[in-house]
């Protein structure tokens, strides 16, 4: 038998990794970890968490604007505090993060880690050996390729600034697109959004993302559809952006929102025979890539799945169980729900409204604002749909509301363990909660 440094060793320390790396070496594993930047990956750093904290004081901005008249006097929006408030709370993650890690006895190994072969990594000048290796090296910002591509920023860079610009242009209309613009529409920036095509927000319901768009308009926020970006200019202290439309807009600041890309190359993937695609890491049911040892998890698979927190910490914990000899059954995704931290909130889960139209299942539509529960903080509008199969078990749900994310995440019990009406019955909510407005639906 062959010995190595490590049983398992991660290249990568986001969800992807230390979810299930911290169980996996509690049991007794001998686990490694490489990372080259921030412990925790971008979601604890200049993702999630860093966003949500930047959206807070939206939120109670947009719920005091609600109460207008209840609530006297006007809310603003400090953006120093903000950012600095920011810091305060993700500041110590990577450190918090390292500390699990050293509990159970991990090592992070920092800097760069490539393949030498399917059972060495090189970190520098070190080389390391391990039994089984996992790629979690998740995804970068995509940068356009045009003429003064170095004048526009990122989301770590939007997520970063000491100062928000009076002017920001961001082109893109996804995820983060969408969210930024929100924020810093709320703190006071003029926005302007540049879509290369007609929809924002692709893979959601395109009626509810209409409604979010308008809000967005109504504040003040302008989007130009159907235009792409030709080149982005230096102009003294502000930059051009060049579009196809015989328009130049003269702005403050650029965010390349265009999407995100997989963290592949140079691991040494193709040398080792890893397959992959321009989407990530080709693996089968069980995580594992074209080499037998090597496994993969996290944003940079090439999957259907969402690339998103949640998908990535299942996939770790899938990982953690199997490398602990505890199961060895394909991975078995469960409903994974999405949301866009837009104001008002856009959030789904499981078969889409367009799916089941084309299905034949039952739709089931309902204006929030026909709740009672919708009024107490005055809710200005919001939708959902409820997807039923035969049966009449919940398979699918979409809101947009302020609260979506809470009635999503209230009703994925009853599509992830596919309850009846009489299970669905037997459970009391609190009263009066959004939770209990949910569930009074099904």
């Amino acid at each position: 038998m062959a010995t190595y440094d490590y049983d398992v060793l991660y290249i990568g320390s986001g969800h992807g990794t230390f979810d299930g790396a911290i169980p996996l070496a509690a049991k007794g594993v001998h686990v490694g970890i490489i990372e080259a930047d921030l412990i925790g990956g971008t979601c604890p750093n200049r993702g999630c968490n860093a966003k949500i904290t930047l959206d807070a004081p939206v939120e109670l901005q947009r719920r005091a604007e609600a109460l207008s008249g209840i609530v006297t006097g006007q809310l603003g929006i400090d953006w120093s505090q903000n950012m600095a408030h920011k810091h305060q709370v993700i500041d110590d993650l990577p450190n918090f993060i390292n500390g699990l890690l050293e509990s159970v006895g991990i090592k992070v190994l920092h800097g760069y880690g490539q393949l030498v072969d399917a059972h060495t990594v090189a970190v520098g000048d070190q080389q390391v050996t391990a039994d089984k290796i996992v790629i979690a090296t998740g995804l970068r910002p995509h940068r356009l390729a045009i003429p003064g591509t170095d004048l526009a920023h990122d989301s770590s860079d939007f997520m970063n600034l000491t100062e928000l610009p009076a002017n920001i242009t961001i082109i893109g209309a996804g995820y983060i697109a969408m969210e930024f613009a929100t924020i810093a529409n709320a703190a006071g920036a003029k926005v302007t959004m540049i879509m290369r095509g007609d929809k924002a927000l692709r893979r959601y319901h395109q009626p509810f993302v209409e409604a979010i768009i308008s809000d967005l308009e109504k504040r003040g926020v302008r989007f130009m559809r159907h235009t792409q970006v030709t080149a982005i200019e230096q102009a003294d202290q502000q930059v051009h952006v060049v579009t196809d439309q015989d328009e130049t807009l003269t702005t403050d600041w650029v965010l390349d929102a265009t999407g995100r890309i997989p963290n592949i190359e140079n691991l040494g993937l193709e040398k080792v025979g890893v397959v992959t695609t321009e989407h990530g890491i080709k693996v089968n049911s069980h995580l594992r890539t074209t080499v037998d040892n090597i496994y993969a998890s996290g944003d940079v698979l090439d999957k259907k799945q969402p690339r998103l927190t949640p998908t990535a910490i299942f996939e770790s914990m899938y990982l953690s169980r199997k490398f602990a000899g505890e199961s060895d059954a394909p991975i078995d995704y469960p409903a994974i729900p999405s949301v866009v931290f837009t104001s008002p909130r856009i959030a789904k889960v499981g078969v889409s409204i367009e799916a089941a139209e084309k299905d034949g299942l039952t739709i089931e539509k309902h204006d929030v604002l026909d709740d009672w529960y919708r009024h107490v903080n005055k809710e200005r509008f919001g939708q959902n749909a409820l997807i039923f199969d035969q049966g009449h078990h919940l398979v699918g749900a979409t809101e947009v509301s302020d609260r979506a994310d809470d009635v999503i995440n209230t009703l994925l019990p009853a599509i992830a363990l596919k309850l009846d009406k009489e299970q669905i019955g037997r459970i009391v909510t609190l009263f009066p909660t959004i939770g209990s407005s949910a569930w009074g639906q099904l």
